[in-house]
């Protein structure tokens, strides 16, 4: 399964293009412009078995640091700092890392 059979090619670019300089992520805004925020919770929990590259049930940092080239290969790594907020924004029992429940709260709040 890709993100492709999930988002549009086009919603995903959208959101890559508005996040393209550093620091300038914000995961609200990118759920909402790639679509991911208007998925079933079954949809966003696909998604989140793509983005758990070693199928461990948490997105960890070595995996969020690639966020955006889960999305477009070509796109910028996440910063330090975007990694951060990242985790800290969803990580509800402070592991340092992002559960399937944790990530589908993220997404849907």
């Amino acid at each position: 399964m890709s993100l492709n059979s999930i988002l549009s090619a086009e919603a995903i670019e959208n959101a890559i293009k508005d996040c393209q300089a550093p620091e300038s992520f914000s995961y609200k805004k990118f759920f909402k412009l790639c679509g991911l925020s208007s998925k079933t919770p079954e949809e966003i929990k696909k998604v989140f078995e793509i983005l758990d590259k070693d199928s461990s049930g948490y997105i960890e940092e070595s995996e969020l640091k690639f966020f955006l080239q889960f999305f477009i290969p070509t796109a910028r790594m996440l910063t330090e700092a975007e990694m951060k907020t990242f985790i800290l924004s969803a990580d509800g029992d402070s592991d340092g890392r992002l559960g399937v429940e944790e990530f589908l709260s993220m997404v849907l709040s």
